[in-house]
């Protein structure tokens, strides 16, 4: 996925925004699914203005600009969302680190584990503070619950590796 379909949704979703309307609307959704900055967006935006998937449809104080979504770019969304397959190799920290955790000691690997186990608990209490996926409506609902199942399976994962290495004596 790109930044660039993730401005196109969220113009597509929300409707006519600016630069710093759309920066806001990142944080509080997208972000939860894919990282981009204040410095990404909107030098993507005037590219995607210029390639023609959105215009500017209105220019305020101090030069702010309100972008909405054209039909070339309604076209670019929905044939990503229809014709794209989603990478699907691997490219984690975490399984990086579950990875070379045994090359550490004992008292290590297992501080690790616990680390990153706090980490999926408190990934999990955001998501689930974000509300019930099956009571929500509209776009963001999926992305919701497949980011709780993630971190629940990441919280039993970490739980059963930690159990694993303490029963092992240690022996990672």
């Amino acid at each position: 996925m790109s930044l660039r379909i993730a401005l196109l949704g969220l113009l597509s979703a929300s409707g006519p925004a600016s630069g710093y309307d759309l920066t806001k609307k990142f944080e509080t959704s997208l972000a939860h699914v894919w990282q981009a900055g204040h410095s990404q967006i909107y030098p993507e935006l005037a590219k995607m203005a210029a390639d023609g998937l959105i215009t500017v449809e209105a220019e305020g104080a101090r030069g702010r600009k309100i972008y909405t979504i054209t039909p070339d770019g309604r076209d670019a969304l929905h044939r990503w969302l229809v014709g794209h397959r989603p990478s699907a190799v691997p490219r984690s920290e975490v399984a990086l680190q579950a990875f070379l955790a045994p090359l550490l000691e004992p008292e290590e690997a297992l501080a690790v584990l616990e680390r990153m186990k706090a980490t999926f608990e408190e990934r999990l209490r955001e998501l689930e503070l974000l509300g019930d996926p099956r009571s929500k409506k509209g776009y963001g609902r999926y992305a919701l619950d497949l980011g709780i199942r993630q971190a629940r399976m990441a919280v039993g994962w970490a739980t059963d590796s930690i159990a694993d290495l303490k029963a092992s004596g240690g022996a990672v």
